[in-house]
């Protein structure tokens, strides 16, 4: 991906994407105030979608649908998709321990990136971003996409195998930025996954998505 674009935007601006990934710890123009602004563009966008494509919800569904599609983890998911974390600025206490993993970094950085693109290319370019993005996950309603340990638990139980054991085997990092180091045990795969973020639950997730892949590759290349 070219260093001016992110999030399938093409900036004008370089400046503007470059202030977007850069954290509080590595410069005093930082991306705290896109921030702000990212939260903002993403509950309005994302709260319109939901408007049209559920007309017969609830204002209380519809707030909880919002809340489950727009929070740190699901944000944090939606910037390693799309490689944030490897394009993020940080200062040398947050490269140390980690900051590149860590979902509050990571989601902070999602939502400035998309005021960026507000900023660089408009309301039309960045609505029509934001609304690609999340269509199909607000066309699910409740149903919210099954994260990877309930993926990987519901594959296994379907081919009659053990569930996958976790453990927990290092944290590392100051009280307030811990990072944790999880491993995924799949007894029908002679290897065992790893996957490290900022809390536990996030680097389990990490390390299933690793053990489904390399089950879904086994599938595509069985005979």
């Amino acid at each position: 991906m070219n260093d001016a674009a992110a999030l399938g935007h093409r900036f004008a601006d370089a400046a503007l994407l470059q202030r977007a990934l850069t954290h509080r710890s590595a410069a005093h123009a930082n991306n705290e105030r896109l921030e702000f602004l990212g939260d903002a563009l993403l509950n309005l966008l994302v709260a319109e979608l939901i408007y049209e494509i559920h007309p017969r919800a609830s204002e209380g569904d519809m707030t909880r649908l919002r809340a489950a599609l727009v929070n740190g983890n699901a944000l944090a998911d939606m910037a390693r998709a799309h490689k944030l974390g490897d394009r993020l600025h940080l200062g040398p206490g947050e490269l140390k321990s980690g900051g590149h993993r860590r979902d509050s970094i990571l989601a902070d950085a999602f939502e400035a990136v998309v005021a960026a693109i507000y900023l660089d290319g408009g309301w039309p370019a960045c609505r029509e971003l934001v609304r690609g993005m999340f269509a199909p996950l607000v066309a699910g309603g409740a149903r919210t996409p099954k994260d990877a340990k309930t993926r990987l638990q519901e594959l296994l139980q379907a081919r009659g195998l053990p569930l996958p054991i976790y453990e927990l085997v290092a944290t590392s990092g100051e009280e307030h930025a811990r990072i944790f180091d999880v491993t995924c045990r799949v007894e029908s795969l002679d290897d065992i996954f790893s996957g490290s973020a900022s809390s536990r639950r996030s680097a389990e997730q990490i390390a299933a998505e690793h053990a489904l892949a390399r089950l879904e590759a086994e599938k595509k290349h069985a005979p």
